[in-house]
């Protein structure tokens, strides 16, 4: 199905779960575990603007972007989102608190660069040389990205084959949209907004991750009202895709997923 720019495959029957991509990915990533999912769940698997098989959007700012996903989504869901679509997930489930019914957060933060205040973000040197590299030198700047994003991992070569096969099953996404997306891992700050969060969360988060640090995920736990967190030992930024039966299991098990 697609509508309202954002396309959205829809499989399996149970309660509605939203499953949301990070930067320059798309809903392919999932392939590993969508199957398992769906004996479990009603699944809506979205391309974000710009990504996979959905078009680009003007301003595509965060606000637009989580205002297009809003209206593409079911009356009622749990929502889970990996990195960049973690912070979209947890936008949503401010805003819309009668729809969202819980969250998981995979691998995410409130917040990507470190500040003088919150030392669990990434070198905002490491987000810059996307951005400079992007344009000039697409395929080396992504490899490079793909390859950050198991850093980490117990068996590294096999997880960077399965994830290079999933990202380049499709087409590659805009380049404004990976642009602006860069934009919003530089600048967006959750951290103010988080304890708001009303409803139950599930944090899944890889011990060895290089993007997203531990210690956001520990922090959150801390800060959000009712949560779980589930730690990846020898994981690195996608532990779905490294240990997807704990994956799995653990969203099937999780208080919230009845």
């Amino acid at each position: 199905m697609s509508g309202k720019n954002v396309h959205v495959e829809t499989l399996g029957s149970g309660t509605d779960l939203v499953l949301l991509h990070g930067w320059a990915m798309h809903g392919g990533i999932w392939n590993g575990i969508r199957d398992q999912l769906a004996q479990q769940f009603r699944l809506h698997i979205l391309d974000l603007p710009g990504h996979g098989l959905s078009s680009a959007c003007d301003p595509g700012d965060f606000d637009h972007v989580v205002n297009i996903i809003q209206e593409t989504l079911p009356a009622t869901y749990i929502v889970c989102g990996w990195s960049l679509g973690g912070q979209v997930a947890m936008e949503l489930a401010l805003r819309d608190s009668k729809r969202v019914k819980g969250l998981a957060l995979v691998s995410t933060t409130p917040c990507f660069v470190k500040q003088y205040d919150w030392p669990c973000g990434m070198e905002s040197k490491f987000l810059q040389y996307f951005m400079e590299n992007l344009h000039q030198n697409y395929r080396t700047t992504i490899n490079r990205f793909l390859t950050l994003q198991i850093s980490g991992e117990q068996n590294m070569s096999i997880a960077l084959a399965q994830l290079r096969q999933f990202f380049f099953e499709r087409d590659q996404p805009d380049h404004n949209a990976l642009h602006k997306g860069l934009l919003i891992l530089q600048t967006n700050d959750m951290r103010e907004k988080l304890p708001r969060i009303e409803q139950p969360v599930l944090l899944l988060h890889g011990e060895n991750d290089m993007i997203t640090h531990r210690s956001a995920a520990q922090w959150m736990h801390a800060q959000l009202k009712h949560s779980s967190l589930v730690m990846f030992p020898r994981c690195g930024h996608a532990p779905f895709l490294t240990d997807p039966e704990k994956f799995v299991s653990s969203l099937n098990e999780s208080f919230f997923f009845e």
